[in-house]
């Protein structure tokens, strides 16, 4: 990489001379001084054609200064920390780019000395000194380059004695300038020519270039992590004797840049200028090597309804290798799905947007097939995106409509989502047009996440997203490889209503907001009185009318006036309610104790967003989350071995678990006689459970070795079919009856419902039909409490323990008050974790009574629990009047209902399964998390099965009774 400084003095006047060098020395990143030129005059569009993005300051005269890139780049300063009152003139603009902190500078001349400039140029010194203190130790690579207007040593100067008292070369200057270099910085050019008289201006009087009367006052200071790269350097000196040249030279150092995110092929510089270049039509150029690694992909048609990969929130940003970082653009998210010049834009939520057509019909023309995910923002004039702006882009003049794509999930017929995502963006990168500024890919940067977000904070940037390099792409999942850090508390909230304050003119005073939480209830979290216009209001309702209702959509009517600490009095606010249809973004300063947000600011609609999937954002824990993706690199292990050719499948023992995997082979698709029954197993490759890494395959493995331990708990019932075909992320239903579909063979039980209806129910039999369910996507097995031979009379009688937003270690003691309750009338019971949020406690009955009077004892235990425990629980059903509490289910004893069966996998995190445990487990500190896909069956080997129980005798339910009885009740 080619980084260059160059003391330009009147960046108009010499613009031929800057463009005929940036042609001819092709550097990546340039440094400019003294531009000498307004803002509004800055070249931008000239040196856009030469291939170079840019960011300045400056003014009509004195010491405007720019940094030049190949690659994006976002401002992070433009001025020093600090102010001097006196002069203001000096210049320093802080850019990050190619992966590093970019630092240019011009420091004040000082001459006369002595004299005021020259106390000025050792207070601004001074001032850099102290900045360059933070920057010198960070994990990030960063230069200070520009024109120091000092001569460091005399080597550096043609003629130390004439210059003695010169502010160029007074001891001061040079102190101060080897007090900065002394905190660990490397002057690159003395690194490189460490005796030698290297200069970089020369005067315009006496023919000082002539006689090479020189100095050297253009200087790179290195940090650790930078400095390490230098490979060499030097001046550009013919420069300096072009005609109508600067009196400073440009000069020059290159680095060792193994793996630059985002360098440009220089091969590619000025090929935007060139128009045979483009003459025979869109140009897709592949890398090397492209075509060997497509051929060993699967071949697939063009995916449609492709839901985008989400990033998990958490609490702080982190340093830690195998991680790249990106920008989080505050946008609307999009996948481009481009074939055949057709192109449609889908947003998060599989809505097409069709407001953004001039990104439609760049891609149109792009020449691409494939499938691109990225984020559509609009750039203010700073270049940062405005999210107020992109809502209304045709009408925003200064807004500029650009496509940041991330990543690319399918191209020419090929599925690249099992792709490692540096592999993925290695194709972008070649595939990907260039030089369109409405098309660009977003930046990836492989850099310390720390510092990347402080980066991100000073541009006023929404947050930063950090991506396992080698993470796959799993559609629809919120994936604990792709984490989101947020500069700013932003918050997607449910429109509920409006209010307006006593004696007001607006339209509205505030907007009431909610969010819903994990039971589908819509919670009130405060008002937004700000961030809206008139203009805003008048469009917000002409939204709102329509959807105006007499009823609050809030669990509980809100309090729209209510009085608070930072505003004691209430100023009359009369709410007016909507039905919960429209989404808009907040921000916000902090969410106080009981829930609402304070200082809430409007900062758009969201169109792109479902209502219903509008819950509170809660920050995970850092570290936790990267140390569990570590784990998962660090240690992916081959779970099946090669088949054996000819090699049979053992059949199941009863109370014997199979060891050895039913699928072994890579192949997406496979055929296997189970218990003299084909079947046939396909997309086993596919990830049902994304972020664990769990595929299909997996799960058809766990099934067949469990089979002997849960075939008894199915054996003869009747199943709930709970499909899940596209795995834990993706939709799901019920089937219950199999009538004409399912395979001869497979037993079922007729039936009719309520309604009369004729129906088929599935019974589990055997491996086979085990195998079978889980082929339709079913997850978890639900069957009934009861069996064909006796549908009316359950086997057990089961209370489900239903969190709601407690503590696992408080649904522990709410089993614990259950067994002390069955322990008084001398009741066994068998508890199991449900794999999801609870416990499920069965207690046998030998299919000797009906569900009413299974029901009806359920109904006797929870209310004796529920006098022990009433902080916490509740008998009621309806969730709405929970109050939060944990549900103390009794109603699940009833014909056909289901709940997950004892060995099941849950389409949960972490494919937990619903694991019998031991009295003596059940206490605080077990969680969900200890019994999963990857130990359950370790765990069965050492305990066996635990829940034998449940299909015993049963008890005396009418002896029972008459011991509940004496309790009192």
């Amino acid at each position: 990489m080619k980084i260059a400084t160059y003391n330009i003095n009147g960046i108009n006047g010499r613009l031929a001379v800057l463009l005929r060098w940036l042609s001819e020395a092709q550097p990546d990143i340039v440094c400019l001084q003294e531009l000498k030129a307004e803002n509004s005059r800055f070249p931008e569009k000239e040196l856009k054609a030469a291939g170079y993005n840019a960011i300045w300051t400056g003014q009509k005269s004195w010491n405007g200064v720019a940094v030049l890139s190949t690659a994006e780049i976002q401002e992070l300063r433009n001025d020093l920390p600090g102010e001097d009152k006196e002069f203001t003139h000096s210049r320093y603009i802080e850019a990050f780019t190619h992966s590093l902190v970019v630092g240019c500078l011009y420091l004040p001349n000082g001459n006369p000395y002595p004299g005021p400039k020259f106390d000025y140029k050792l207070r601004w010194f001074q001032r850099l000194a102290d900045h360059a203190k933070g920057l010198i130790d960070r994990d990030l690579p960063v230069l200070l380059i520009g024109d120091y207007n000092v001569m460091p040593t005399e080597l550096d100067t043609y003629k130390p004695e004439k210059y003695l008292d010169n502010a160029l070369f007074r001891v001061e200057s040079r102190e101060t300038y080897k007090a900065l270099v002394d905190q660990g910085w490397t002057d690159a050019i003395r690194k490189l020519y460490p005796e030698e008289r290297i200069y970089t201006f020369w005067d315009y009087l006496r023919d000082a270039y002539g006689r090479n009367a020189g100095l050297r006052l253009d200087h790179f200071l290195l940090n650790k992590r930078v400095a390490s790269r230098l490979i060499t350097g030097g001046v550009y000196k013919e420069v300096r004797g072009w005609t109508g040249a600067s009196d400073h030279a440009p000069v020059w150092i290159e680095l060792d840049d193994s793996s630059p995110p985002g360098k440009r092929n220089k091969n590619e510089m000025g090929k935007k200028n060139n128009p045979a270049a483009h003459a025979a039509g869109p140009e897709v150029s592949e890398p090397k090597g492209l075509e060997d690694m497509l051929e060993s992909l699967p071949e697939i048609p063009l995916p449609v309804n492709i839901k985008p990969m989400k990033a998990t929130l958490v609490d702080e940003p982190f340093d830690e290798s195998g991680w790249i970082y990106e920008i989080k653009w505050d946008g609307y998210r999009a996948v481009a799905t481009i074939s055949n010049g057709e192109v449609n834009l889908i947003s998060r939520n599989n809505l097409v947007f069709e407001q953004f057509a001039p990104i439609n019909e760049l891609l149109a023309k792009s020449g691409l097939n494939a499938i691109l995910d990225g984020e559509i923002v609009a750039l203010n004039e700073q270049g940062t995106a405005d999210f107020g702006a992109l809502q209304n882009w045709r009408n925003t003049k200064s807004a500029h409509l650009v496509y940041y794509v991330f990543d690319i999930l399918w191209y020419k017929g090929k599925d690249l989502t099992g792709l490692p995502l540096k592999a993925r963006r290695e194709i972008l990168d070649a595939v990907l047009p260039k030089d369109n500024e409405m098309l660009r890919p977003s930046q990836a940067f492989e850099v310390g996440g720390t510092e990347f977000f402080e980066a991100a904070k000073r541009m006023n940037l929404e947050g930063i997203i950090a991506k396992r390099a080698d993470s796959l792409y799993t559609s629809d999942a919120r994936s604990r490889e792709w984490l989101k850090i947020k500069a700013k508390r932003r918050q997607e909230v449910v429109i509920a209503g409006f209010t307006r304050n006593e004696g007001t003119v607006k339209y509205f005073s505030a907007l009431a907001i909610g969010v819903y939480d994990q039971k589908g209830v819509l919670r009130y979290i405060g008002k937004v009185g700000t961030g809206f216009n008139d203009k805003k209001q008048k469009e917000l309702m002409a939204q709102f009318e329509p959807l105006i209702t007499a009823e609050s959509p809030f669990d509980v009517k809100p309090d729209v006036d209510e009085p608070s600490q930072f505003r004691p009095r209430r100023l009359g606010a009369k709410a007016t309610w909507l039905k919960p249809k429209l989404v808009c973004e907040v921000e916000f300063a902090e969410m106080t104790s009981d829930g609402k947000v304070r200082q809430a600011s409007f900062k758009g609609m969201r169109s792109d967003k479902n209502p219903k999937d509008v819950v509170m954002e809660v920050a995970a824990d850092t570290e936790q989350l990267v140390e569990e993706a570590k784990i998962k690199s660090e240690a992916i292990v081959i779970k099946s071995s090669p088949n054996v050719k000819g090699k049979k499948t053992a059949a199941p023992t009863p109370g014997k678990l199979l060891t050895e995997p039913l699928l072994t082979l890579a192949n997406d698709t496979e055929e296997k006689k189970v218990g003299g029954h084909l079947l046939k197993f396909t997309h086993l490759n596919k990830l049902y459970w994304p972020e664990d890494g769990v595929s299909k395959r997996d799960m058809f493995n766990y099934y067949h070795q469990v089979a002997p331990y849960m075939l008894p708990y199915l054996k003869d019932r009747p199943m709930s079919l709970n499909r899940f075909p596209g795995g834990i992320y993706g939709e799901s239903f019920y089937q219950k009856n199999v009538k004409d579909k399912a395979p001869a063979w497979a037993k079922t039980m007729p039936h009719a419902n309520e309604k009369g209806e004729d129906k088929d129910y599935l019974l589990g039999n055997d491996e086979a039909t085990l195998l079978w369910m889980a082929s339709l996507g079913c997850i978890e097995m639900n069957p009934w409490f009861s069996r064909a031979q006796s549908p009316d009379n359950p086997d057990y009688c089961v209370i489900d323990l239903d969190p709601d937003k407690q503590h696992f270690d408080q649904v522990i003691q709410a089993a614990q008050e259950v067994k002390k309750v069955l322990d008084a009338i001398d009741v066994p019971a068998y508890p199991k974790t449900s794999g999801s949020t609870g416990m499920h406690i069965y207690i046998p009955l030998g299919a000797k009574y009906t569900y009413d009077q299974s029901q009806l004892f359920a109904n006797i235990i929870v209310k004796l629990v529920q006098k022990q425990i009433p902080d916490f629980t509740t008998l009621e059903r309806m969730i709405a009047n929970r109050g939060g509490k944990m549900y103390l289910d009794f109603m699940q004893n009833r014909p056909g209902a289901t709940i997950a069966g004892v060995y099941s996998l849950r389409p949960k995190p972490g494919a937990t399964v619903s694991m019998p445990v031991t009295w003596d487990e059940v206490r605080p500190g077990l969680t969900m998390r200890h019994f999963t896909i990857h130990n359950a069956i370790d765990r069965l080997k050492e305990t066996g099965d635990l829940f034998e129980g449940v299909l015993g005798e049963g008890i005396d339910l009418f002896k029972t009774l008459e011991k509940v009885r004496t309790l009192g009740v």
